[in-house]
This record gives structure tokens, C-alpha cells and sequence, in this order.
């Protein structure tokens, strides 16, 4: 049965007014506690730098994408028409929030109409995995990546959040032999991804085996869903401030996924690093320390509640950052940036 609309209104809306306040920012994604060894000869020009990369079979220009994050009822389909038109001009990747909610009201669907607008650059869907035991199949995951015209579907897993919302989904039970059969049966790839508490290696080995192969981070550091869900259900808000603290900080995220990616000597592994991401620099570290490309939402979401153009003021400050940093260290392109390890201080 479809959940009441006008709740669903204002919880989206609660999510996009707590997540871009400072409130909601929480921990250390780790990126402080690992330096680049400078190079200061580098021996080739700042204007060759390439960063250009692959990602689902598509060239993107940079190595970072916008994240999935909710957007709201009200605001998002401004949200993601800002974010596709600049996903288009700049040629990055982008993901979509939670498209449950245009399932269960299909007039809502207007909200994902990111095509119109991103016409070839990579565009992830994305639904929550629990949703596979609160009767979601194949048929709605593949009307998530129908909307979107998708190349990809994250299948986002939050048990903090959800334990912590006050109509949170609980039930997390024998959810990777139901995720098993659909990644054989989906028309496209299968990204799991965390909301900001981090994937273990045993939870990306696990994952793995039943044929997953592109895995989010969103390590712990940045946007924190257990603060957002406390200050929403105010009984539950001591809860969200002792769950605060919970979670793996993003490079020690990207870092456990990287050795099991290693293990594996699959090139179709992908590990794309998020969590607290915020500056070119912390991208660089993302990219050096094992991630494929490195995955932004909030800072995102604030400047496209403003115009498409922000957006694009912000993709060009992260290449900018990005590029310093790799001519810094005397790295030409992607490829070698992923082989210039920082080291722990």
C-alpha cells in the first residue's frame, strides 16, 4: 500500500533542511591523516593534465560524480534539472535520490526527469535495498532504472538510519540471496552504497560474491544520517547524537574495499569513494588510495537549490583543485594519480 504522500512531504522535506545546515555535518572522513609527497619537479606542463576517466562505459571529463541524496518533493525536481544540465555541460556522472516514493505515486515521476536534460553522461538510479522486503522485485527496480534511463541502480543500505527514523524500514533479513538472483536479472549494473556509515571489507567480500561489483563508500565524515534522523523524531534525538560517532571513516572505507578488489584481480571492480568529500585535494586522496572516482552529494544539492550555473562554479573549483594537487605530486593523468599512494601521518 502507498505510504501517506503528505508524510512523505515532510519527512523529504526535514532531510533536505537538516542535511544542508552545518548541524548535520559530523566526524572525520579521514582524508587530514594522509599527505601527498610533494614533487616539486614535476617535468611536464600544468595545461596537459588529464583527468578525464571511464565509468560505465561512458568517458567522463573528471574523476568525481554528483552523489544520490534526497532533494525533496518540493525542490527536487529543480534540484536534479540543475544538477542534470550541469552533469551534461561538464560531463560527469550524477545519481538520483531515493525514487521510491515516484513507485508508489507515479505523478511524482516528473521529479527524475534528469534525461531531458543529461543526455549521455552516466546517470545512476537508486532505491533502498531494504525495500527487497517490503514488496520490491525486479519489476520495480527495473521501473527505477526505466525512469531514469539509468546505467546503473544503487541500491543505497542504511540500517542506522532506518533504526533511528521514526518510520524507519527495520527488517534487514536474508536480504543478499534476494540481491543475488536480481543482479543476474537487472538490465543494468548494481552499485550498493552506504548513506555515510561506511562498507567493511567482510561487507564488500559478501557483497561481492553475490556478483556486485561496484560498491559506494559513503564512509563516515560528512553528511551523518543519524543526526538528521534524531533532530526529526525528537524522542529519538539522544539516539542520534550517541549514533553520531558511528561508522567507518571514508579512506578506511575506500581502503578495505581496495584490498578486496586487489584480491579479486577484477577489472570490472569499481570503488567509487564518498563520504565528507568536499575539496579537489580530498578527491585526489580518494582517487590515490583505491577508489575509482570519488562521489559528492550535499555540497552538490546546496548550489543546485540556486541555479545550474552554481553547480558549474563548483565542478570547475573541484577540477581546478584537483589539477593542482596532481601537479603537485607529478601526476599526467588519472592512471598515475592512482599510483601516487599518500602516506599516513
Amino acid at each position: 500500500m502507498p505510504r501517506d504522500i503528505s508524510k512523505i512531504k515532510k519527512r523529504k522535506k526535514d532531510h533536505l533542511k537538516i542535511a544542508l545546515s552545518s548541524v548535520s555535518q559530523a566526524g572525520d572522513p579521514g582524508f587530514s591523516r594522509y599527505r601527498f609527497i610533494h614533487n616539486a619537479l614535476p617535468e611536464f606542463d600544468f595545461n596537459t593534465i588529464d583527468t578525464s576517466t571511464t565509468f560505465l562505459g561512458k568517458k567522463v571529463n573528471y574523476p568525481f560524480f554528483i552523489s544520490c541524496m534526497t532533494g525533496g518533493i518540493a525542490d527536487g525536481e529543480r534540484i536534479n534539472k540543475n544538477l542534470a544540465k550541469a552533469a551534461q555541460k561538464y560531463k560527469i556522472a550524477m545519481g538520483v535520490g531515493s525514487q521510491r516514493i515516484a513507485i508508489e505515486h507515479p505523478e511524482l515521476r516528473k521529479l527524475f526527469n534528469v534525461r531531458a536534460y543529461a543526455k549521455d553522461v552516466p546517470v545512476i538510479a537508486n532505491v533502498g535495498l531494504v525495500q527487497l522486503n517490503y514488496g520490491f522485485g525486479l519489476a520495480e527496480l527495473q521501473k527505477c532504472v526505466d525512469m531514469v534511463e539509468a546505467n546503473a541502480l544503487a541500491l543505497h543500505v542504511n540500517p542506522i538510519q532506518e533504526v533511528i527514523q521514526p518510520e524507519g524500514d527495520r527488517n534487514f533479513e536474508d536480504l543478499l540471496p534476494k540481491l543475488e538472483k536480481l543482479v543476474k536479472k537487472l538490465s543494468v549494473p548494481v552499485i550498493v552504497k552506504e548513506v555515510g556509515f561506511g562498507l567493511s571489507e567482510d561487507v564488500v567480500r559478501r557483497l561481492n560474491n553475490v556478483g556486485v561489483r561496484i560498491f559506494d563508500t559513503a564512509g563516515w565524515g560528512g553528511t551523518n544520517w543519524a543526526i538528521i534522523e534524531g533532530l526529526r523524531g525528537k524522542a529519538d534525538r539522544a539516539l542520534g547524537e550517541l549514533f553520531s560517532g558511528w561508522g567507518i571513516p571514508t579512506t578506511d572505507s575506500i581502503i578495505a574495499a581496495a584490498k578486496v578488489k586487489e584480491e579479486k584481480k577484477d577489472d570490472s571492480f569499481v570503488i567509487l569513494g564518498s563520504g565528507g568529500v568536499r575539496t579537489g585535494v580530498d578527491i585526489a586522496k580518494c582517487i590515490a588510495l583505491g577508489s575509482d572516482l570519488a562521489g559528492l552529494a550535499a555540497p552538490f544539492a546546496e548550489v543546485a537549490l540556486i541555479s545550474d550555473e552554481k553547480v558549474g562554479i563548483l565542478i570547475e573549483r573541484l577540477s581546478a583543485e584537483l589539477k593542482i594537487a596532481m601537479f603537485g605530486i607529478g601526476a599526467r593523468n588519472i592512471l598515475e594519480l592512482k599510483n601516487k599512494k599518500p602516506v599516513s601521518v
